[in-house]
């Protein structure tokens, strides 16, 4: 009995120090398997956490200071593939990216991007940027041919020239930067490393003698992304002009200037309004910047549709009291205002979201004018902008005679830059054309900034002829030009389809067509209008071409015939 009863003990034991045996073992594999887990997720960063910027910014300092103190607490934005369906519901989501986590999602994008485009076939874009016209050769750009550059810490201490500190990017002391905080900007650790700068910067230090930007430059699709996603941490109203327009602030230090949505996008101008009387549209500034890049000029600062909360993004985070002063809830429940300007800013010309959701076009910043001046040049082709007066230019058909004797047009390339200019605003119906600008450190050698394009595009029925005087009346135009506007004439890489797909790339082409049919339509119609021009000029004149590529000879390329 002794016996049995002593087993019976022992198998209890052995039986209890089993199972603690196996629970020891659970709890050992649960532990391993956390502690790997661990060691392969990386530690969460914010904003917040990422090195303040050790570099001067080259461009919107002084109004990034003015728009950086806000009394609210700035909400996040998403980096997010599908921002404009998640805008248009009005949603803010409250995760935070790192700088380097938004990069390596724009990478992505990109790159998915380029997949889908091949996977759909033949892109004609493609193929018309792979043409020999588009990439002729050019000379080499020498040290003074860009517009800003980095300067090297050691000839930073070395070089006592007030001028070039002006004009270049100064490496300043990690320390003393990072020792300054601003609300609700991004630490970041900007170096002489290009791979550090952000895409407004890189886009700023692209800008060369002869164009804003390469367009094989991979910033540049970077750099629209950044705008259609970077989270806006204030808007202000911009000064000056006739319309409203607000300037944005991103937490890199990086600005845009926003045109809003104030009429449908298909709405055609009215025939009895006068071309200085038409609202601007956000749709114009996107397809111009697209046009400009399919016809090779390059001189539109890139811009990219978006669209965005005029509650959340505008509203609550603006610093401006008279741009605060003017929202109101319309008796449709729709969120608008009209700001303060010279003309159109009432209330009776509102701007509304769809309640919240606003279409609009965001074009990047040029650099500041402390380190890149600019000067205005008034078209000799301006109209009067009088309904009863003509232009000189209108009454005197040889009034290019004059202008052929006037600097800065007696001598270089301005003369044919400037019909480069005519072309483009004839292509996209823009009679709104009375100055240009051109950067300073370039003197009277350099190309010409296409800017404020908000009037183009508004009739389709009908073309305005008077835009193309500088071409009729002086007869002249590059033969770089003139090779690309045949080409585009061509069926394989006509001007309507290679514009098409351009505009599908942006991320309002998800919402709505940028451009009607009936739009791209007149572009063909247009481009024909330009080269019947070209051939009355050739049939009347020897002189027509202006010859900027030497040994290139148009008449006898097998690829424009």
């Amino acid at each position: 009995m002794i016996r049995q009863n002593l087993g019976r003990s022992t198998r209890s034991i052995c039986l209890v120090l089993a199972c603690l045996s196996l629970a020891l073992h659970i709890l050992l594999a649960f532990f391993c398997l956390s502690v790997l887990q661990t060691a392969c997720i990386l530690p969460a960063t914010s904003t917040s956490s990422i090195a303040r910027t050790d570099t001067q910014s080259i461009s919107h300092s002084s109004s990034s200071s003015s728009t950086a103190s806000s009394s609210h607490k700035l909400p996040t934005n998403p980096q997010n593939e599908e921002h404009h369906k998640l805008i248009a519901k009005a949603l803010r989501p409250e995760e935070k990216h790192s700088y380097n986590d938004a990069t390596e999602k724009e990478n992505k994008l990109i790159g998915d991007r380029k997949e889908t485009q091949k996977v759909k076939g033949h892109s004609k874009l493609e193929a018309l940027f792979e043409h020999s016209v588009y990439n002729l050769p050019r000379p080499d750009l020498r040290e003074d041919d860009w517009l800003l550059r980095v300067k090297k810490n050691e000839y930073a201490r070395d070089s006592g020239s007030e001028e070039e500190e002006r004009e270049d990017d100064i490496i300043n002391d990690s320390q003393e930067s990072t020792s300054q905080e601003e609300e609700g900007y991004d630490k970041v650790n900007w170096t002489s490393d290009v791979e550090t700068h952000p895409p407004w910067l890189r886009f700023h230090l692209g800008i060369s003698r002869w164009e804003l930007y390469n367009r094989k430059d991979p910033n540049l699709a970077r750099l629209t992304h950044y705008l259609a996603t970077q989270r806006i941490l204030g808007a202000v109203q911009k000064t000056g002009g006739t319309q409203l327009k607000l300037l944005l602030s991103f937490p890199n230090y990086g600005q845009a200037l926003l045109k809003p949505m104030k009429q449908h996008r298909d709405a055609e101008t009215d025939v009895n309004l006068f071309y200085f009387s038409d609202f601007e549209r956000h749709n114009a500034e996107i397809a111009a910047f697209h046009l400009d890049r399919v016809l090779g000029f390059n001189r539109i600062p890139p811009v990219v549709g978006r669209l965005i909360n005029v509650t959340t993004e505008i509203r609550e985070i603006t610093t401006d009291h008279r741009l605060s002063r003017t929202f109101f809830t319309s008796p449709a429940g729709n969120v608008c205002f009209y700001g303060q300007c010279e003309y159109y800013c009432s209330s009776e010309n509102p701007v509304c979201g769809q309640p919240h959701a606003l279409e609009v076009s965001l074009a990047t910043m040029l650099p500041d004018l402390t380190l890149a001046p600019r000067r205005s040049w008034r078209s000799p082709w301006r109209r009067s902008y009088s309904r009863t007066k003509l232009a000189k230019w209108e009454k005197n058909p040889a009034y290019c005679d004059t202008v052929k004797q006037t600097p800065p047009y007696s001598h270089g390339t301005r003369l044919v830059d400037l019909i480069d200019m005519a072309v483009l605003d004839f292509l996209m119906s823009n009679m709104d054309r009375h100055h240009y600008e051109t950067f300073e450190k370039f003197g009277n050698e350099t190309f010409l900034i296409h800017l404020d394009h908000g009037r183009a595009f508004g009739r389709h029925s009908q073309d305005e002829p008077s835009i193309l005087a500088p071409l009729k009346q002086c007869c002249r135009i590059r033969r770089s030009t003139l090779l690309r506007l045949h080409l585009l004439s061509l069926p394989g890489f006509r001007l309507s389809d290679v514009m098409r797909e351009s505009l599908l790339r942006d991320p309002l082409a998800g919402v709505a067509p940028l451009l009607s049919e009936a739009h791209l339509s007149a572009l063909d119609r247009r481009l024909a209008a330009v080269l019947q021009v070209v051939q009355t000029c050739q049939g009347q004149h020897r002189d027509v071409i202006y010859d900027d590529l030497e040994g290139y000879d148009l008449d006898n390329d097998p690829e424009t015939d």
